[in-house]
């Protein structure tokens, strides 16, 4: 009689009351722990003596090595200057090795890292006029490289020693005793008038320097002066008595071009007329050389 009501239910198999089924430390495990490593507490960093070292040993080796490299640079006899070699890249070689060796100067027996290498290029170009262009570089670990570029005359202008040598650039640069084979004399006959006035001697004189510069090779060789009266009146005056009016010095190229064209169709003219490159003519030279 009601011993129903105090009769207690059985508990579930496997299962404790109060109990946690799970292991101790599996997904409880202490604060921080990384994932994985159950029941670890936070790992602590290693203080590394790595980067300390390194530093140290920077601090005592770098003044070593610095103060060896300077004396090997500086103060041995490892890295001096014993030769002195010259090559030339262009031009027509007139000077010589050793000329340009005793412009440039170099301190045979000096550290080649104290050699001014920008300084005795200047050097070069301001002693030796006949140069145009210079390269002085070091050749480890003993040698020191000039490398230079000669002038080349496009036009001689007569003077009281004989000629002056007159390069692309109007640069005169050099004296010869006789002419240079293949070289146009350049004959300056300005006439007093506005071009005169308006380019002066110098400037007539820099153009035909520049129709000299764009004369093809072959009639280059077969001009034998340069007539400048003004502006617009130099003539070429060819070594087999044959002129070529060429007019301004504009337009170069396309009047070696029309001259080079009107001379292979009219080999027989003794007149060339491209002073107007478009429309070019070809004839006879008038009576009495006189120009029309």
């Amino acid at each position: 009689m009601g011993g129903s009501a105090g009769t207690a239910r059985p508990a579930r198999p496997g299962r404790k009351a109060g109990r946690d089924p799970r292991p101790a430390g599996v997904g409880a495990g202490a604060p921080g722990a990384p994932p994985g490593e159950p029941g670890q507490g936070p790992r602590r960093p290693r203080r590394g003596l790595r980067r300390p070292v390194v530093l140290l040993a920077l601090v005592v080796l770098l003044p070593a090595l610095t103060g060896f490299t300077l004396w090997a640079l500086y103060g041995s006899n490892w890295l001096r200057i014993e030769r002195v070699s010259v090559e030339w890249t262009g031009g027509p070689r007139e000077l010589t090795a050793e000329e340009i060796e005793r412009v440039a100067a170099v301190p045979v027996g000096a550290p080649l890292a104290s050699l001014d290498t920008s300084g005795t290029r200047e050097r070069l170009l301001a002693e030796l006029p006949r140069l145009a262009d210079a390269r002085v570089a070091r050749s480890w670990p003993r040698g020191v490289e000039v490398e230079v570029t000669e002038r080349v005359a496009v036009v001689l202008e007569r003077d009281t020693a004989g000629f002056t040598e007159i390069d692309a650039t109007g640069t005169a640069f050099g004296e010869v005793p006789e002419a240079l084979p293949g070289v146009p004399l350049l004959e300056m006959e300005p006439v007093e008038g506005a071009s005169l006035r308006r380019f002066g001697e110098e400037g007539l004189r820099a153009g035909a320097v520049a129709v000299a510069a764009a004369l093809p090779e072959t009639v280059a060789g077969e001009t034998a002066a340069i007539r400048v009266r003004s502006y617009d009146s130099i003539t070429l005056e060819l070594s087999d008595g044959r002129t070529v009016l060429w007019g301004s010095a504009e337009h170069p190229e396309a009047k070696s071009a029309a001259l080079a064209a009107l001379m292979a169709a009219v080999p027989e003219a003794g007149r060339f007329d491209v002073s107007v490159p478009g429309t070019p003519a070809a004839g006879d030279v008038p009576p009495d050389g006189a120009e029309g």
